[in-house]
């Protein structure tokens, strides 16, 4: 029995899978909102209490940087060390690995009915293969071939720099650096992103806020508020907003595919992209995708998927955990 991890600002994913043949089967998958709880070692002493069984591998994807073995998470005051996790469980050692190397694991594991294509484009053998994730915050990663198989490759590159395109993006940047010290990817490319983008067109509308849309951002998910407006035709600001989130998704997808040279394909995981799946294939994040200059025709090449499956980084964790007992089939 396996228990794998996805450990993230919003929420906590754990669950047991069962190895049956080369499949990695879910028992039971359960989710913890993160905030409510101070550290993983809680959430998981809650898992073996109501789901008493004998563990033998684990791994967790966390949404941050490893260090030594060690997570402080980027969105969420968690410091989680797998030796603590792996002394709770009785194992000898558990797997921590950052949460877009997760994902990127799990989409060897993904279903032909879990992905929608975007561009057919031509995958390589062996090609790299890249993977982006906007959720409460941005990852990308890639899966390189080492002649057995494929090695995930996590970054930090959510954080890295935003580069503006146009003149309106120059604006939107210089809105942004009234509050913030710093505009990296993830100000913009993420749930809290959709809040940003939006609160720059209202400024620039003149136009105040509608009360219900208002209600709507207090009493439950903001972005989720806007975006809903959006793609509903709702309000004129918030359609501005999911259109041009949209673009800049697409636009960063792009750039993870320039930097990996994605020629396997390159896939959007990650808990946004499935919910505005209907401005996804608009056409606006396939032409921010691929709007690179010399390179439109190298990146028109690159296979292009929308991942539908919330569960891919649980799944990467335990396909991750089977790694490291050498029991991969």
């Amino acid at each position: 029995m396996i228990l794998s991890g996805d450990i993230g600002g919003t929420k906590t994913n754990l669950a047991y899978y069962d190895i049956q043949g080369s499949a990695l089967v879910p028992v039971l998958v359960k989710s913890f909102h993160s905030q409510e709880y101070t550290a993983l070692t809680d959430v998981l002493a809650i898992l073996q209490r109501e789901h008493p069984q004998k563990v033998t591998a684990a791994a967790f994807g966390a949404a941050g940087p490893i260090v030594d073995g060690r997570c402080r998470l980027t969105n969420l005051s968690w410091q989680v060390d797998s030796r603590e996790i792996a002394a709770a469980l009785g194992l000898k050692e558990v797997g921590l690995i950052n949460d877009l190397a997760a994902t990127a694991y799990g989409l060897l594991r993904l279903k032909p009915e879990s992905v929608i294509t975007l561009q057919e484009g031509v995958p390589q053998k062996g090609g790299t293969i890249g993977v982006i994730a906007a959720g409460t915050g941005l990852g990308g990663g890639a899966l390189v071939w080492d002649g057995n198989g494929y090695r995930a490759i996590p970054s930090e590159g959510g954080h890295a720099d935003f580069a503006a395109r146009t003149n309106l993006e120059f604006d939107l940047v210089r809105f942004l650096l009234l509050t913030f010290e710093h505009v990296g990817v993830e100000r913009l490319v993420a749930g809290p992103g959709i809040v940003n983008i939006y609160r720059f067109f209202r400024a620039r509308s003149g136009s105040a806020e509608p009360q219900w849309l208002t209600r709507a951002m207090v009493e439950g998910d903001a972005s989720a508020a806007i975006s809903a407006a959006g793609l509903g035709g709702k309000d004129p600001v918030c359609e501005q907003a999911i259109d041009l989130f949209t673009s800049l998704y697409g636009a960063e997808a792009g750039n993870i595919a320039l930097r990996f040279l994605a020629t396997g394909g390159m896939y959007v995981a990650g808990g946004i992209a499935p919910k505005i799946l209907p401005k996804i294939r608009s056409g606006l994040f396939l032409e921010a995708f691929c709007a690179k200059d010399t390179y439109r025709t190298l990146l028109q090449s690159i296979p292009l998927h929308i991942v539908l499956d919330d569960k891919t980084a649980l799944h990467g964790a335990a396909h991750f955990a089977l790694m490291m007992s050498g029991d991969m089939m």
